[in-house]
């Protein structure tokens, strides 16, 4: 047990001097596997920010159903019954011609030729119920209830979610999707391009080494003895690439905040971003290095296995 970890100690050590030693190759290694973790790290938090608003402005969006005058109370509240029942109907308030009225005034408070020209006439604003859906994209049964004939007529005009404001919507939730699936795409192709280059590292330095290495081997090295190393090495270039891509993440949005001297950035709010960077601060620094070690440990593993067991078989 003792001579083991011995043996595991001496592994260490001379992955830390292969680290030194071929540290020039290794910062192309390190830089590209940084760019790598940045990007895949942005892409996390970024998508989270951008869920976070969407759900923020959903949360937000109903369905406003404008009712002619002549609609009983009695239509009404079967109106409302029916809506309830639809399980995408997450609630449905009924405002009336007053009620619409007091908001319409409220809204154009500073607006005084308004204010003075709806005073002069009747109430010229329709009752209306707010249908909320649960899941704003998946409205099709909702519009189908609400396009029959016999409810179609009970109508005063069309529903407020159509048109423009659902086409906004639409296009939040499409830009959302294009944002994942385009960091998601950067994160494979770095992450591809970091592992072929720690690869060619390891086979440059395997041929550097190569009369050393055949001289271990002859005097009885193993293979863990001599692979190990270069193992550690590439293990040391993942823990750094994960630091310098949590620093410069969290340095992103820190000045990103200070320079633009507001909450949000588009639909990127870096208010919440930053929260969310410090609220999982330990699991992205545990879930970064651990990424940088696999993508380094895999590519020297393969290196090493396909070169060393044929520079050092002779």
């Amino acid at each position: 047990m003792k001579r083991k970890f011995i043996t595991l100690l001496r592994i260490i050590r001379a992955g830390f001097q292969n680290f030194a030693r071929n540290l020039t190759l290794g910062i192309a290694a390190m830089a590209v596997m940084v760019i790598t973790l940045t990007i895949l790290l942005f892409s996390v938090i970024a998508n989270a920010t951008f869920i976070h608003t969407i759900e923020q402005i959903t949360d937000k969006i109903d369905i406003s159903v404008y009712l002619k005058d002549s609609v009983s109370e009695q239509r009404r509240d079967e109106l409302i019954t029916d809506l309830k029942r639809n399980e995408n109907v997450k609630s449905v308030n009924y405002v009336s011609k007053e009620q619409a009225l007091e908001i319409y005034k409220e809204q154009n408070a500073d607006n005084v030729d308004l204010l003075v020209a709806i005073s002069q006439t009747d109430n010229p604003l329709p009752a209306s119920l707010q249908v909320k859906p649960h899941n704003p994209n998946e409205i099709d049964a909702i519009k189908q209830y609400l396009e029959q004939p016999d409810i179609k007529e009970l109508q005063s005009d069309e529903t407020s979610y159509s048109g423009d404001r659902k086409e906004a919507i639409d296009k939040i939730s499409q830009a959302t999707t294009f944002f994942r699936e385009a960091g998601l795409v950067g994160v494979v192709v770095f992450m591809i391009v970091s592992m072929l280059i720690i690869f060619n590292t390891i086979r440059m330095a395997i041929f550097n080494r190569r009369d050393e290495l055949t001289i271990m081997r002859l005097l009885g090295a193993s293979t863990i003895y001599i692979r190990g190393p270069f193992i550690v090495e590439t293990v040391v270039y993942g823990v750094f690439a994960g630091v310098i891509s949590i620093s410069l993440v969290g340095a992103m949005f820190a000045v990103s905040a200070s320079a633009f001297g507001a909450s949000s950035l588009g639909l990127l709010d870096i208010s919440y971003a930053n929260n969310f960077y410090s609220s999982y601060f330990w699991l992205i620094v545990g879930a970064q290095i651990f990424i940088g070690v696999a993508i380094g440990a895999t590519s020297s593993f393969v290196a090493t296995r396909k070169y060393l067991k044929f520079k050092t078989s002779k």
